[in-house]
This record gives structure tokens, sequence and C-alpha cells, in this order.
């Protein structure tokens, strides 16, 4: 990389919406003493009708590169050799119109003081959930959330994630969210392309400044989710932005 090349700054772009959902959700660089400064949720959502076939157009253009189906693709994967496979992956889910991302970053974790506001990092981080889940959850369609399972108390978490959300929305027969459960991401394609924005957003805001330990490649696919997509990824987006919504959190503010 030289010292002329930057991250991009894009336009604008909208996605429609419909009546039923599928919500694939994940994490990066979310552990409290981690050597990372920013972290990211990420949610990517669709109809549930188009699930099938967008599972089904995510596994050819692994096998089109020589990738099993069964094999996982994730941002902490990306390299030189596979760029072209996940330059692909970026541009087909910036193609198709059915899918949509929401994101929330947190720009530094060390100024959180979880002790003044009486919650654990756990507990704070369910909050950072409910942040990115709110946003996309509508009264008159319903939703199917899945989370990626982290440790043996994920069904637990799902449950409470579940409950807060619902009561929310008022919802508390469950006919908005009608599900939140977790299940492995190596299993669900969509599951993988979550890792992959999600991991892209983490990064960008993680790598400010480019240095020569910056990888050019992962800076060539963010510069491209963002041109094409029209966010710069640094800022907070509008509410009604539908392909790629964006909340850039701060302390004191949910």
């Amino acid at each position: 990389m030289t010292n002329t090349e930057s991250y991009a700054v894009p336009r604008v772009a909208m996605a429609p919406s419909g009546e039923e959902f599928n919500v694939y959700c994940d994490e990066s660089c979310h552990l409290e003493h981690d050597r990372f400064k920013a972290m990211s949720l990420g949610a990517v959502w669709c109809p549930l009708n188009k699930v099938r076939e967008v599972n089904k157009r995510l596994t050819e253009i692994k096998e089109r590169h020589g990738i099993k189906r069964d094999a996982e693709v994730k941002w902490t994967k990306v390299s030189p050799c596979n760029k072209a496979l996940y330059m692909d992956l970026i541009d087909y889910f910036l193609d198709d119109d059915d899918l949509h991302f929401r994101g929330v970053v947190v720009p530094d974790k060390s100024v959180l003081r979880h002790s003044d506001f009486s919650q654990t990092h756990d507990q704070w981080y369910y909050k950072m959930y409910f942040n990115l889940l709110k946003s996309i959850f509508d009264r008159e369609a319903r939703y199917y959330v899945y989370i990626d399972i982290k440790d043996t108390h994920s069904g637990e978490n799902a449950a409470r994630l579940l409950d807060v959300c619902a009561n929310d929305a008022y919802d508390f027969d469950h006919e908005i969210i009608r599900r939140v459960q977790p299940i492995r991401s190596e299993e669900v394609q969509i599951m993988q392309l979550v890792d992959i924005l999600t991991g892209a957003i983490a990064y960008r805001h993680n790598n400010e400044v480019i240095t020569k330990d910056t990888s050019a490649t992962k800076v060539e696919l963010i510069n491209r989710l963002a041109v094409r997509s029209g966010v710069s990824l640094t800022k907070t987006t509008l509410l009604s932005e539908k392909k790629v919504n964006l909340l850039i959190w701060q302390p004191g503010r949910m």
C-alpha cells in the first residue's frame, strides 16, 4: 500500500422492505479487554421467502471461486489471494435488493464506565444488541432473529434479548418478534455474510490511519462497500437508510 491510498467517501442508496423477515446477527471485537479499540455489531435481514435463494447464491459464489459450500468464509480469512471471492460476496450483497444491513459501532471501548451504571460488560453488550435491532423492527412485519452461538449461555441470552426487544415494542405475545435463536455461523451462508460486513465495519474504525501494517486488501473491500452503498462507514446514517444503516454510538446515547 502506498501513502496515496485512502478510504473512499461515497453517495447514498435505498432498499425496499417486506412482511416477514429473517434477521442474522454477529459482532466483531466485542470483548471488553481485547486489543481492539472499536467494536461493531451487525445484522443482515431479508424477506423470509428469499432466504433459500440467497443462501443458494452465496454457495454458488463460493463454489465459483473453488470454495466448498461447507467451508466458512469470514472477515479474518480475507487475504490477497482470495480478494476476488470477497469482492464478489460484497457486490452480491449490494446488488440484491432483498438484503439489508444494520450496524452499531462503539468507537472506543476504553471510555465505557460500566460501574457508573451498575452493569457488567455483558449486560451492556445486550443493550447494544437491542440498539442494533430496535430500528429494524416494524409493527406491520414479523421477524425471526438468529444470533451466533458463542458459549453455553447463548440460549439463555437469546431468550433475554427476545423479551427485551418484545417488551420495548409492546409485543408481549411475540406477534412481531417471533423468535431469537442461536445458530452456528459456519452452518448458515447468510451468517457468514454478516461476519464479513460486521468485520469490515470494525476494521474501518480500528484502522483510521493507514500504516504499513494495514491490509491493502481489506481497505479495497471496505472502499468497495462504502462507494457502492453510498455510506462513509464512519458516520451515523439516517434511520430511513435501508441498504447500509449505521449508528455510531457514544456513551450516554441509547
